[in-house]
């Protein structure tokens, strides 16, 4: 019998400018050194994945604009694996096109799907789970979902309640899914982390190829039957074409909305391995390391005096000396400079009056 191969595929769709000045719409998070590595979000991405999925094995579905900088930054990932998005319809079409094309060369593919912005600081559990996971939906029609143990009531996540009562008999540490619940107030989610059976929803999803397919038939027909009827076209000179004529009536619908809440066959690992969906430079500020007094500084030559609880993000060639801040966001690039009350953040378009 064939080996299952597993695939990766990373969406990285998403425009955005909330690293301002830093990330830009043209330019957004997932393609710039956030952490001042040396190494863009999508870039970690992939290299998380090291050993778990061949780079041969490994899509990337983004947008029309973004396609040279994904070309740029991940030069190993095959031209015909990126995929082009004419227009943003959230995830379930983004999900749906890359799987039809999956089924089309490798119709027992396994599949790790994730965002090209997340953190992770603990690697080596992040890849044992990731293959427990993908042992599991390569020997069943499951679909899983990785399930972050929450350590704060975090009201920018949405949350997966878990059936803690028994786990799958193939695998004890998965387990049912009772329910995905929306972003909640801080009281509804310091309710959910006393109850224990709630995580954060990562957004990273496993199935076996046929399984995803299948469930769009059932659950999306309409969205299936076009992706179904680009077969003929998939890996051909006419594909982005029909891509770009066909895309864009698609239903603007989350892979939430679209077949997690729906199927059945619903499973969710609870994990920690230090994740984080850097969405605010609050939380840059809670997942990187931090002084005696609160301050994380991203660069080479920051120096901090009498200032508490402050994010300063400069990889630049340049001095940064900082006296007398508490709780503010000091970040340059290029030939701009913001500082920002942490509290503020929120306003920073407005400031600088982006769309």
């Amino acid at each position: 019998m064939a080996k299952i191969k597993n695939h990766l595929v990373i969406m990285a769709g998403g425009v955005g400018s909330r690293f301002w000045p830093m990330s830009t719409d043209e330019k957004p998070k997932q393609f710039i050194d956030v952490l001042g590595v040396g190494k863009s979000l999508i870039q970690l991405t992939v290299e998380r994945f090291n050993g778990i999925c061949d780079v041969e094995n490994t899509w990337v579905v983004t947008n029309k604009k973004y396609v040279s900088t994904v070309k740029e930054q991940l030069p190993g990932i095959a031209e015909n694996h990126i995929l082009c998005e004419p227009c943003r319809r959230n995830t379930a079409p983004c999900i749906a096109y890359v799987s039809w094309k999956i089924k089309a060369v490798d119709p027992k593919a396994n599949i790790v799907v994730t965002p090209s912005d997340h953190v992770i600081t603990n690697t080596e559990e992040f890849k044992r789970v990731i293959n427990e996971c993908l042992r599991f939906t390569g020997e069943t029609d499951a679909i899983v979902t990785l399930g972050m143990k929450p350590t704060r009531p975090e009201t920018g996540y949405g949350y997966i309640q878990a059936d803690l009562s028994s786990s799958s008999l193939r695998n004890k540490d998965i387990f049912r899914v009772d329910s995905f619940r929306e972003k909640p107030d801080i009281d509804t989610a310091s309710q959910y982390i006393q109850k224990k059976n709630y995580f954060w929803n990562s957004g990273i999803f496993l199935w076996n190829v046929s399984t995803i397919v299948n469930a769009f038939r059932v659950y999306q027909p309409a969205m299936s039957r076009l992706f179904e009827s680009l077969l003929p076209y998939y890996g051909t000179s006419k594909e982005q074409e029909e891509i770009d004529r066909l895309f864009p009536s698609c239903q603007s619908i989350s892979i939430d909305y679209a077949i997690m809440e729906k199927a059945e066959e619903i499973f969710v690992r609870p994990a920690d391995f230090g994740w984080t969906d850097l969405g605010t430079w609050g939380s840059l500020l809670l997942q990187t390391k931090r002084d005696l007094y609160g301050n994380s500084c991203i660069g080479n030559d920051i120096r901090m005096f009498e200032s508490t609880n402050c994010i300063v993000h400069a990889v630049q060639e340049k001095k940064v000396i900082i006296q007398g801040l508490d709780g503010y966001i000091v970040a340059e690039n290029d030939d701009t400079l913001l500082i920002c009350k942490l509290s503020d953040e929120q306003r920073i378009k407005q400031f600088t009056n982006q769309e």
